[in-house]
This record gives structure tokens, sequence and C-alpha cells, in this order.
């Protein structure tokens, strides 16, 4: 009976104790003024510290180092466990000053304020550099730091893309982004905007075409380019490209237009010539079979939606029309093809 006694109070001794340190704990890393566990910048200065995406704990507690002192590293990850912070690490731009307390710190990091901007992204940019530049100053990147990061990450591995077909990516949109948003966030931002884009029914319909979703973006800035005016004929010129992709023994080659001045990088050329046909270059599609290895400028919603849904018809050939309205002449064979083109030329004064 009296052994009994004496553990039981040994026990609430201990459960006294238990608590009392638990308390003292408690007061330890809520208090600012503690000199066992707290957090301060350097020099008490405000530091701007650049929390990747996917970080873990330790690459926090580094981060968290280089800009200041952290005391009593265990009560910081026990706390950090303690309230679900190690699970949930906030990738962005964290402002700390001054002293801090263990559990103010963890606050700090768990919850921040990020300001948001908007950026669009325009259509018929021609030249992936010009478009990566615009990104640059917009979101208010150094100048090449987004084509470094594209040139020596492995984003464009990760995700089958090549600097060639990255104009595919770019859905032309206005998007509401962090103004502070790393160029990582950034693509994987972009990354998720396009997937939202193609959704189940364009994947349907471009599977119905039995081309990939980056042979619709080259068709539609090919499209974008040969009917700048009269938008609603796209569909017709997309039926008319595919057409020859599915005839190759008749038209090895795509014969674009569009994606011949692209090859000689000049895009005032009225009307393409034998000396334009002739430069070497994979975007030269009388020259090189099949599809160019990318877009020839980003395309529009509109023009990639033209493809999709692209007229089923018999044509091969297209003509700039000799009336003026802006549309163009379709036939099915060569022989009716040259008798438009002769007529075109009569109307502009071409010989």
């Amino acid at each position: 009976m009296k052994k009994n006694k004496i553990i039981s109070v040994i026990i609430s001794v201990f459960i006294v104790l238990l608590v009392s340190f638990s308390l003292y704990v408690y007061e330890e890393l809520t208090n600012n003024n503690s000199i066992f566990s707290y957090y301060e910048t350097f020099g008490g200065d405000r530091k701007e510290i650049k929390i990747p995406a996917n970080s873990e704990i330790d690459d926090v507690i580094h981060l968290l180092n280089k800009n200041g002192e952290l005391h009593c590293l265990p009560c910081f990850n026990a706390l950090a466990y303690k309230k679900g912070y190690t699970k949930n690490i906030i990738s962005g731009t964290i402002i700390l000053e001054g002293r801090y307390s263990i559990n103010s710190l963890i606050n700090s990091l768990k919850v921040k304020k990020r300001d948001v901007g908007n950026l669009q992204i325009p259509e018929n940019i021609r030249l992936i550099e010009d478009m990566i530049i615009l990104i640059e100053d917009s979101i208010g990147y150094k100048r090449g730091e987004l084509k470094s990061y594209l040139d020596t990450s492995s984003f464009l591995i990760a995700n089958n893309w090549t600097m060639e077909t990255l104009p595919a990516f770019f859905i032309p949109n206005t998007y509401e982004l962090y103004t502070d948003v790393s160029v990582e966030e950034f693509l994987n931002k972009m990354n998720e905007e396009y997937k939202k884009f193609w959704n189940t029914e364009r994947e349907r319909k471009c599977d119905s075409l039995g081309i990939t979703k980056i042979d619709v973006s080259i068709l539609a800035s090919i499209a974008e380019e040969e009917q700048d005016k009269r938008l609603d004929e796209r569909s017709k010129i997309a039926g008319l490209y595919l057409n020859r992709l599915k005839n190759p023994s008749h038209f090895p080659y795509l014969q674009a237009d569009p994606t011949v001045k692209f090859a000689n990088k000049d895009f005032g050329i009225k009307q393409v010539l034998n000396k334009h046909l002739k430069i070497d270059n994979p975007y030269n599609t009388y020259k090189y079979k099949g599809l160019p290895p990318g877009p020839i400028c980003i395309p529009s919603i509109q023009a990639i939606d033209a493809v999709l849904n692209a007229e089923k018809h018999d044509y091969y050939f297209m003509c700039a029309g000799s009336n003026g309205d802006g549309y163009h002449e379709f036939t099915s064979t060569n022989r009716d093809h040259n008798k438009k083109k002769r007529k075109f030329k009569k109307f502009q004064g071409f010989k």
C-alpha cells in the first residue's frame, strides 16, 4: 500500500515536471527575447530569402543560415514538424528583418504575401528569341535569365520540348503571376496552363486528325501567316495542308510560302521567288519534306482551333484571290492552280 503511494507521488511529480518543462519550452519558442532559441537576420537587416520549388527543410535551414543566425536548431526542427511546415514548404521570396522567436519565424515562413501582376503572352510573334525577351522584360528578369535556364536546366528534355517547338508551349492569353515568380515557377505555371488548354475535347480532335499537338500548332502558325485578315478561311487552309500531308506520294513537300519567308528571315517578302526557294534551311518546305521543325510564329488560339476543326475538302492548291476581298482561291489540280496564279499576277502587276 505504502509502495503504491510512493509510485503515485513519483508519477504526479513527473507529470508536473513534464508540464512545467513543456510550458518552459513553449515560452522559449514564442519569446522574442529568448537568449537560447531565436533567429535574427545579419545586422537586423531586411533579407529577401528565395525558397525554390520542391525545397526540403534542410534547404530552408541552409538559406536561413546564409542570411542570419538560427539558434537552437533542434527547437526549430521540432516546432516545424509540429506545425506541419516540413510537409508544406512554400516556395517564393520570403522577407525577413530583425529578430524572431522560433514560433514567429515558422509562422513567417508559412504565410507570405506576394504581389500579383498580369503577363500577356501575345500571338503572332515569329521568333522564339523575341518571345523570350518579351517575357523577361515583362516579368522583370535579367536579360538572358530565362534563356539561360532553358539552356542549362532539364526543363526542355523533361517535357519533350526543343527550342524549335517551344513556340507551341506558349498559349496566347493573359496570365496572373506573382511579381517575384522564379523562372522555374513561371515555366511550371505555363506548363499547367498548357495542359488546361489541351483539354479532353481538343485532344480528341487532335487524335482524330492523326497528328500531334505540336503538329497542330505548326499548322496553325502556317495558317495564321497565310491568312491574317479573313480568319474564317483558316480552317479551309488547314484542310488543304492536311490533304498534302496525308498524300506524301504526290505531295512530299508541303510547299508553304510562309515557311520560306521564315527560313529566309525576311517577313516582308511579297512574292516568293526561286531565289528564296534555294535557301538550305529545315524551315524551307520546298526543300525539306513534311512539316518544319516548329511553329513559325506563336499561333493564336483561333488558329489552333481552326486546325482542330479543319474543313474537309479535296483542295491541294490555293492562290491569293484577284478581286481584292482578302480571300484565297482554292483548286484541286495544278493546272487550275496555274490559271489562278496567272490571273493573280496580272491583278497585282507581277511578272
